[in-house]
């Protein structure tokens, strides 16, 4: 019987080991199919019910912004002679219903002149009637086209009021804006068009202000290192469009006294805060000569808009430290929404894509 028993342990296991062989493989095989199409099918079900936005607002890990980058990813520069601004007839006015928050700020503006109070100016400006991208065909270089129409600050002012309520209950947001098409909005709702430019003076120091407590907008926010609007009255000479090149120029100059022959400037992109609905144009500029010991020596020496300013910081401009940077405690939810892209698109300028996204997803590991 014990020789039965060890004949029929041996078959067992012969058997045994020509079954695994045999089916084992393909068993493991249909399971990780089974396994990988239901996995599948739970991330397609999700995808359907969670649908990625197409337009989504630059953001760094926790730190959010309203700012979308709508053309240029940093590394391509848009030139100058890609830009063509057509300046329309015809303000851009607000609805009969909201005319007299106009008459407000105008009141306000005289109240505070009778208090011996500084006045707000109502300064002509520009109104983004529309936003247009194309492509060389050729080359597929950017070309993009904006529509402006002239409007005036306080029309920038009552329409900076979006969720204020109208008399049936609605709001100029709930209205006239609709988050899934971000580009499309009324004319006198994008009374704001200005420059953001980020300076790197000649020893690799990124220029960092703070906006002063006594600016209407974001007072006390942190920015870029110049911030300028486009003024009907100084950029349009006669019925010409204005030239935002020619406008960030005037910017350098006037927050930071510097003249164009001391720097290199290039456009990178074109921002619009979808919050606020104002739109940027985005500039790298890189100091041929002066250190930020040069720069702050000179800034000390008068600047013709000290006043906007209140706090000029000096930041390594490495993509690491940048990061580290934006990401501080006592930064991350105090950032005016379009430097964080300004300055993430500079640094993609100057070091590439890869290179800055590492140091970025290294910085976030570390918080």
């Amino acid at each position: 019987m014990g020789g039965i028993d060890v004949v029929n342990g041996v078959s067992g296991a012969v058997i045994g080991m020509v079954v695994a062989v045999l089916f084992q493989q393909p068993l493991q095989d249909t399971w990780f199919r089974t396994r990988r199409r239901w996995f599948g099918a739970v991330r397609s079900l999700r995808s359907r019910q969670e649908p990625a936005a197409a337009w989504a607002t630059f953001s760094l890990g926790p730190l959010r912004t309203s700012a979308l980058i709508v053309e240029g990813d940093g590394e391509t520069p848009i030139p100058a002679e890609g830009v063509h601004i057509q300046v329309l007839d015809g303000e851009a006015r607000l609805p009969p219903e909201i005319a007299h928050w106009w008459d407000e700020i105008e009141a306000e503006s005289v109240r505070l002149q009778a208090e011996g109070r500084t006045p707000i100016w109502n300064g002509p400006r520009y109104a983004v009637e529309s936003f247009d991208i194309t492509r060389t065909p050729l080359d597929e270089h950017p070309e993009v086209r904006m529509r402006l129409r002239p409007t005036d600050y306080y029309t920038f002012l009552a329409a900076q009021q979006l969720d204020r309520r109208l008399p049936d209950g609605g709001t100029l947001r709930s209205r006239h804006l609709d988050p899934d098409r971000p580009l499309e909005a009324p004319a006198f709702l994008q009374c704001s068009l200005g420059v953001n430019i980020a300076v790197v003076t000649a020893d690799d120091m990124l220029v960092v202000s703070r906006r002063s407590d006594r600016v209407r907008m974001a007072p006390g926010t942190w920015n870029s290192s110049v911030n300028e609007g486009v003024s009907r009255h100084i950029d349009s000479s006669g019925r010409s469009a204005p030239a935002l090149h020619a406008v960030a120029r005037r910017g350098m100059r006037e927050e930071l006294s510097l003249e164009p022959h001391e720097y290199s400037l290039e456009l990178l992109a074109f921002v619009l805060d979808v919050e606020k609905r104002q739109w940027s144009a985005h500039f790298y500029a890189r100091l041929s000569e002066l250190g930020h010991e040069g720069l702050r020596a000179r800034l000390s020496r008068g600047v013709a808009d000290r006043w906007e300013h209140e706090t000029v910081d000096f930041v390594p401009f490495r993509a690491a430290t940048v990061a580290r940077y934006l990401l501080h405690p006592d930064r991350i939810h105090r950032w005016a929404p379009v430097a964080p892209p300004l300055f993430h698109l500079a640094l993609v300028h100057v070091f590439g894509r890869a290179t800055v996204e590492r140091a970025e997803a290294q910085a976030l590991r570390r918080l």
